[in-house]
């Protein structure tokens, strides 16, 4: 079981981020903007995550301190780009456009070790990536609709997500994982302030409505995935790591078909099924 344990605190960080799309999705239903989404989330995982991490951030060293708040910038990068691709091109396509982070993280691994992946590793990548493509379904969907702009921001979430994932194995090693995981949050929040200020904040009526869905949107997208992918990303390493976090499109196409309803083709299912086959080959 000791093998399987840091592979499986990978795997739940992606399955959090899975979740995600489903309260996003109930969210916008709701009235809440894109800004009032993803500043939310942002500030209420801040509120769980901080309270746990104040004493150990207190020892911080100051070089520590800026390497972890810029290691965070990726993660208030991800949700950026992704939202804005969002807008001009299919949720299909940017499915399989942010997917693309498995790649990056093998390219990652190969420059840092500097050695090639282990077969395993191309064989779980040559099954997860076909398997992305048929659970987005954007094999089986209508005409994709895309713009210049909205792929490239569709891969800049690649990138940034991919970024986000090395360094968290990479930066500050020594420094207690659920310290990191804040002083990494903190620095992902004031991207995503500077860009989508909280305006929730100081309007009290649309703070309650905010409320019931930041909440949970940053315990599952802020406060859990950093810690998790701190304590496990060291010792599973980061191409590994990319093929676990896969496991973020299975847990979003279950919760979108047994929370919302909607539809999974059996092409999706197959999908589903080569992403857990690649998870449990790179673990070989």
């Amino acid at each position: 079981m000791s093998n399987y344990r840091y592979p499986l605190i990978v795997f739940l960080g992606g399955a959090c981020y899975g979740i995600l799309s489903t309260i996003v999705k109930t969210a916008y239903a709701a009235g809440i903007n894109r800004t009032g989404v993803t500043s939310g989330e942002f500030f209420f995982g801040l509120v769980f995550l901080l309270p746990f991490a104040l004493r150990s951030m207190r020892r911080l060293a100051g070089r520590q301190w800026l390497a972890l708040l810029a290691a965070g910038i990726p993660m208030g990068g991800t949700s950026i780009f992704y939202y804005h691709a969002l807008e001009t091109i299919s949720a299909s396509l940017a499915v399989v456009l942010l997917f693309q982070y498995i790649l990056i993280t093998l390219v990652f691994e190969t420059f840092v070790r500097r050695r090639l992946p282990s077969r395993w590793k191309l064989l779980a990548f040559a099954l997860v990536l076909p398997g992305s493509l048929l659970a987005s379904g954007v094999m089986t969907g209508g005409a994709l609709t895309a713009d210049a702009a909205g792929i490239g921001y569709g891969l800049l979430s690649a990138l940034s997500y991919a970024t986000m994932l090395f360094l968290s194995g990479t930066v500050a090693r020594g420094v207690p994982s659920v310290c990191k995981a804040a002083v990494m949050a903190i620095g992902g929040a004031l991207v995503t302030f500077l860009v989508l200020p909280p305006d929730f904040l100081t309007d009290g009526a649309l703070f309650l409505r905010v409320l019931p869905y930041g909440l949970p949107l940053g315990v599952l997208g802020v406060t859990l995935p950093p810690l998790l992918f701190a304590i496990g990303i060291p010792h599973t390493g980061i191409g590994l790591a990319g093929i676990l976090t896969s496991s973020e499109l299975v847990i979003a196409m279950l919760s979108a078909c047994f929370v919302l309803g909607e539809p999974v083709a059996p092409s999706a299912w197959l999908g589903i099924a080569l992403i857990f086959a690649g998870i449990v080959v790179a673990n070989r």
